[in-house]
């Protein structure tokens, strides 16, 4: 007799991550070259790795290239407004707070429009992991300068360079309060897979960031045109400090890209776990 094939193992067959794919929405909308989909993979690996139940996690996004992702992932997703990713997830985690929720979004989401949100999220301690595809620019609407771009560098609205001082996330994220930080490349799949793997293993407010290539919109008008340029860049400039002082991870041009897990501190007390031990006091004094 010939044995019966479960749809998950005709999954298996085609592909290790298949079951965390939307394969009938493919192809993406992503271009060559981009590290969205590398990141997108590392987490979905780390999520098998860690043995999270694929119907706990959820994935917020916002609005950007990387925010296409949640159509894109088998899991309950929400892509929301520009800028609120992280009200969003808070309101799931609040709701909801045996779920595994994940934020993923673009430096022009989390940092510009978005940034208030990230600080006091940071403060607050709350319970989500939170991973920027950091691409220096705004790649979705036109290139134009983002808070991350480098000092010097090229884009529509700066077409003699820029001038502005951008965020230090990594620096941002653990003086706000992140009980874990840490910076890679969408190239270092492998090392970006075991820190989001450590991450998830961990309570509060998690943050990673992951330099990701935009050959069409950064690329180009800063000399890295080719869809391998920037991955490149990466390789040669990339020097991993686990542990580095957060405030000496500034991105500048012409200097090392510094990696690593740079915070784990040990846990402290969660917004949400705050608020149950206020609604416990509460009921107490009635």
């Amino acid at each position: 007799m010939s044995k019966q094939i479960s749809k998950e193992e005709k999954l298996e067959e085609l592909h290790p991550m298949d079951k965390w794919l939307r394969s009938e929405r493919m192809p993406h909308i992503w271009c060559p070259g981009c590290g969205i989909g590398p990141t997108l993979y590392a987490w979905a690996r780390a999520l098998d790795r860690v043995g999270i139940d694929k119907d706990k996690v959820v994935y917020v996004s916002g609005i950007g290239c990387s925010g296409r992702g949640s159509g894109y992932l088998n899991v309950d997703g929400f892509h929301t407004t520009h800028g609120r990713a992280i009200p969003f997830a808070i309101g799931i985690k609040l709701a909801k707070p045996e779920l595994c929720v994940n934020v993923i979004s673009g430096d022009g989401d989390l940092f510009s429009i978005g940034g208030n949100h990230f600080i006091h999220a940071c403060r607050r301690n709350d319970d989500l992991l939170v991973i920027c595809i950091n691409n220096f620019i705004y790649g979705m609407t036109g290139g134009q300068l983002a808070p991350t771009t480098p000092r010097g560098q090229y884009a529509t609205t700066a077409p003699y360079g820029n001038i502005e001082h951008p965020f230090n996330t990594p620096h941002v994220a653990d003086a706000s309060g992140a009980v874990y930080v840490a910076r890679w490349t969408s190239i270092h799949v492998r090392r970006l897979e075991k820190s989001i793997a450590e991450a998830l293993t961990m309570k509060g407010f998690r943050y990673i960031e992951v330099l990701s290539p935009c050959p069409v919109n950064y690329g180009r008008r800063n000399k890295l045109p080719e869809p391998d340029d920037i991955a490149e860049w990466f390789r040669q400039s990339s020097v991993v400090r686990n542990g580095a002082d957060t405030s000496e991870v500034q991105i500048e041009k012409d200097k090392p890209l510094i990696l690593g897990n740079f915070v784990k501190r040990v846990e402290k007390l969660t917004y949400y776990e705050g608020l149950k031990k206020l609604e416990e006091r509460v009921r107490g004094a009635r």
